[in-house]
């Protein structure tokens, strides 16, 4: 692997303890809810934190290892960073930002043509859009010409429309230079979108790592289901049946799933394993909830529609087609093979 980190350090509640790896041309997404540790980690990388013990190494080329009393500077370590907010220098032209990170090492003029923010080299960062912001950041962290590159929430300063243009032109970057990237970022979208593997982090340590639908297919807990998409409805798993496993939920209703299990568990569900009919449909769907549409939340070909204690994803032509409307009845159905038990 081209990075390589370990470390553990105390944090507020918690003490951070984590083992992970970036090979050559990877792109891995930590992800996690805030205060999770993500942003220490990308600071001991970058030489800003020295935790209690810990080990960087980039290309066996060590950069920190608190047993041996090693710990080499931030501006020895080859590192692009992008911060959260950017961080740009409002007082500094476009040009003399990216000149700032280039420090002598590249060609200024040649990373603007290849942001397309050529036209934009004397105009001050204040004047920017987000999307533009972001790829003067992006222009100065690769001026130093790093061996890696780290990327804290690097869209979530954007807004919605803005997000999923750059989220394609960040994508597309990534692949062209091939640098060893790690992102943090609390969006599970974002992670899927630009990352070839994905470890989900909380209080400092990693529950999971795989590729996104690794996750998705098989959460290793419930905290990950829920962070990858999936609604949770908690229950007690009461007996079997026919190969199926009888789910009582706290929400008063039974569910059935195809996965074995005991006592408190969680059944996740993801909406898009979820279809809505105005009457029960005649298939293979044995679990069905019958109930007003609380709400409707349009995203792009897509809507998202909570029943009772169900979020389905259809999409907008099938929404149209069926005539939903918030307060409507409807029932929404999922198959006992989609509905995943996690313990509790």
């Amino acid at each position: 692997m081209a990075l390589r980190l370990e470390l553990t350090h105390p944090l507020r509640s918690y003490t951070a303890s984590l083992e992970l790896s970036v090979g050559r041309g990877e792109v891995v997404a930590l992800v996690g809810p805030s205060g999770a540790g993500k942003t220490t980690v990308l600071r001991v990388i970058a030489g800003l934190v020295t935790p209690e013990a810990g080990v960087v190494t980039m290309d066996d080329r060590p950069w920190l290892d608190t047993a041996r009393g090693l710990d080499v500077p931030p501006e020895r370590r080859r590192v692009g960073y992008l911060f959260q907010e950017y961080a740009l220098f409002p007082h500094l032209d476009v040009a003399k930002n990216v000149a700032f990170g280039a420090n002598g090492r590249g060609s200024v003029t040649e990373l603007l043509d290849r942001f397309g923010i050529a036209h934009l080299a004397h105009a001050r960062t204040t004047e920017l859009s987000g999307g533009e912001r972001q790829r003067v950041a992006l222009a100065r962290a690769l001026a130093r010409r790093p061996d890696v590159l780290l990327l804290d929430e690097p869209l979530s300063a954007l807004d919605a429309h803005t997000k999923t243009t750059v989220r394609l032109e960040l994508h597309e970057l990534l692949q062209e230079i091939g640098l060893p990237t790690l992102l943090v970022t609390h969006d599970f979208e974002d992670a899927a979108a630009l990352a070839s593997r994905v470890s989900v982090i909380v209080d400092g340590r990693i529950l999971q790592t795989g590729t996104a639908t690794d996750l998705v297919a098989a959460p290793a807990d419930a905290f990950v289901a829920s962070f990858t998409g999936a609604t949770l409805l908690p229950g007690t798993a009461v007996g079997t049946r026919d190969g199926l496993t009888e789910i009582a939920l706290d929400a008063g209703l039974t569910a059935w799933t195809a996965d074995a299990g005991s006592g408190r568990v969680g059944l996740a569900v993801y909406p898009w394993e979820i279809s809505l009919s105005r009457e029960p449909p005649v298939d293979s769907s044995v679990n069905h909830v019958k109930a007003p549409i609380a709400s409707v939340v349009p995203l792009g070909n897509r809507v998202r529609v909570r029943v009772g204690p169900l979020v389905a994803e259809i999409t907008a032509v099938s929404m149209e087609r069926l005539g939903l409307r918030v307060g409507d009845v409807v029932v929404a159905s999922f198959k006992a093979t989609a509905a995943r038990l996690m313990p509790l």
